[in-house]
């Protein structure tokens, strides 16, 4: 504890962690011996002090080393992550989910880390239960899914045990209304560690270091992005309405800046045509989508899914650029191959 404190009061003086430190200090928040108020104590100070890239990556390290190993190695080296940082409180639709699902319906192993939501109305997780994917499944269950689905959810208190030891100083710092580095760690711990991943973050301040960070850490290549719509409003994916930033990074280091989405033949939309609803709505949502009613589901959230899907595939190399991606995602859709893997879906999890 003492070295927390240490740490701490180092923080409060703005000077930033060495690597050892950092490594040392996320092992001792996930110490029962040491109190919440010393946790709220230290998260504070590196929230106010601002954590840098080489920080969140040491966190990043030791939580990854931490969790329960599913050992997927071989469907993590060609496997990808979609996800963002959540926390924009912008209300949009599942898009990071949807498009993991169009990903799996292109034969592409989809390695999905997540938990539930506290700001969504129906965040990925509850999606997810609604088409009848179960959250928690043995280790030999994520295989299976991998091999029969290209997709498995690795629900994060399953693979994750220390962070009951933390989960207190969160909800105390979420109470006073105040984010913390645990706040962008969630889509850096995927415990299957694939190497390609698509993140959004909630703040455009955090496209740069999450992006260094996720360098840091190994994987061969993806982007980080952020949307701002109308007011200001953020976003932690990609959109047809407002302005989207990106930054690529591994093999896509060379990308980065605002994509221009009428050179990609896509029209602005209003943020109200990106905007979900309850579980239930946005299950409807899912399934309309799949069915290509495009009746039912707007233009502008239907190409939002399309240019994230595609930015995928732009991360993993399967296209040279996103014009090119967006062809292969909407065909997806409208060869009624993801409606078809929905059913998979269904019918593999009745008999895990």
């Amino acid at each position: 504890m003492e070295n927390l404190l240490e740490s701490t009061k180092k923080l409060i003086k703005g000077s930033n962690l060495s690597m050892t430190e950092a490594e040392s200090c996320a092992h001792m928040l996930g110490w029962n011996n040491i109190s919440d108020d010393a946790k709220v104590n230290f998260l504070e100070a590196l929230s106010n002090k601002g954590e840098t890239a080489e920080e969140v990556s040491c966190f990043a390290r030791v939580f990854r080393a931490l969790a329960v190993d599913p050992k997927l190695e071989d469907y993590a080296l060609r496997g990808i992550d979609v996800c963002g940082t959540g926390g924009d409180g912008a209300g949009t639709f599942n898009m990071s989910t949807t498009v993991a699902f169009i990903l799996a319906a292109m034969n592409i192993p989809v390695l999905k880390h997540g938990n539930r939501s506290i700001t969504s109305n129906c965040g990925s997780a509850d999606l997810m239960e609604a088409i009848g994917i179960k959250l928690v499944i043995d280790l030999p269950a994520h295989r299976r899914a991998l091999k029969e689905l290209n997709f498995s959810f690795f629900f994060a208190p399953e693979f994750h045990p220390v962070f009951k030891s933390i989960m207190p100083a969160r909800k105390i710092l979420a109470a006073r209304g105040k984010k913390s580095i645990f706040n962008l760690l969630g889509p850096l711990i995927n415990p299957a560690k694939p190497k390609y991943q698509l993140m959004g973050v909630y703040s455009k301040h955090w496209i740069n270091p999450i992006a260094k960070s996720l360098s840091q850490l190994g994987l061969k290549s993806g982007m980080v992005v952020h949307g701002v719509m109308d007011k200001s409003q953020g976003l932690d994916e990609l959109s047809c309405c407002g302005i989207s930033h990106h930054k690529g990074f591994g093999n896509l280091d060379h990308l980065g800046g605002v994509l221009d989405i009428e050179s990609l033949g896509l029209d602005q939309c209003q943020a109200s045509e990106l905007i979900g609803g309850s579980v239930e709505d946005n299950t409807s949502i899912l399934m309309e989508f799949s069915k290509n009613n495009k009746a039912f589901v707007k233009t502008g959230l239907r190409n939002s899914i399309y240019l994230n899907a595609s930015a995928a595939l732009l991360c993993l190399g399967k296209v040279s650029c996103l014009r090119e991606g967006l062809v292969e995602a909407k065909e997806v859709v409208e060869s009624g191959a993801l409606l078809k893997w929905i059913n998979r879906v269904k019918a593999f999890y009745k008999n895990v």
